[in-house]
């Protein structure tokens, strides 16, 4: 079955123009890949009947790529919440990480938290190595894209349906990643 993000407009490269039709624009999502982009009706009858809709009130465009992503994850310690009333909520560097015991179970935690964290702020891809197996391997299982350096990225048919939601105050509403909503604003 596929899915059709209704939004109030897409646009198709991080800087490009914003495209807007009467009655919202629209990508379809056919498995892991976009199927369709452009005005709202014309998506929803190339997806079918039977195509779920979503609709979210922003601007779907590309996701953005962190190229500090090894930094980030490997450099830093995200506290777990029920460590907030002792290590606060903001990630850890410096003296304060080296004052920690830092195990691999601990950094394997700490990077899935620091890799929610990205998607929340709408990232799809990631520039790496990895050094840290524990951190490499919570990065794997997210979905998230690694890749060797920043690309251009643009919202294409036929492309990994890797696209963020943000709302009008640059916020990230949702974030898909293949096609599945990995984020979502409560």
């Amino acid at each position: 079955m596929s899915t059709v993000h209704r939004v109030r407009a897409v646009r198709l490269t991080e800087d490009g123009e914003l495209l807007e039709a009467p009655g919202g624009y629209a990508v379809a999502v056919a498995g892991s890949l976009l199927a369709a982009i452009g005005p709202y009706e014309r998506v929803r009858a190339e997806a079918g009947e039977h195509a779920r809709v979503r609709e979210w009130d922003g601007v779907l465009a590309p996701g953005r790529h962190e190229p500090d992503a090894a930094a980030y994850l490997e450099a830093a310690y995200h506290p777990d919440p029920r460590e907030a009333d002792a290590l606060g909520t903001e990630p850890l560097t410096g003296a304060a990480l080296a004052a920690l015991e830092m195990t691999d179970t601990r950094w394997g935690g700490s990077a899935r938290r620091g890799v929610q964290r990205l998607l929340a702020a709408g990232t799809t891809s990631l520039s790496g190595p990895f050094v840290r197996a524990s951190v490499r391997t919570a990065v794997e299982r997210s979905g998230i894209r690694v890749l060797p350096g920043p690309r251009p990225a643009a919202l294409t048919v036929s492309a990994p349906a890797d696209f963020v939601v943000f709302a009008a105050d640059g916020t990230a509403l949702v974030t898909v990643l293949d096609g599945r909503l990995v984020y979502r604003r409560r």
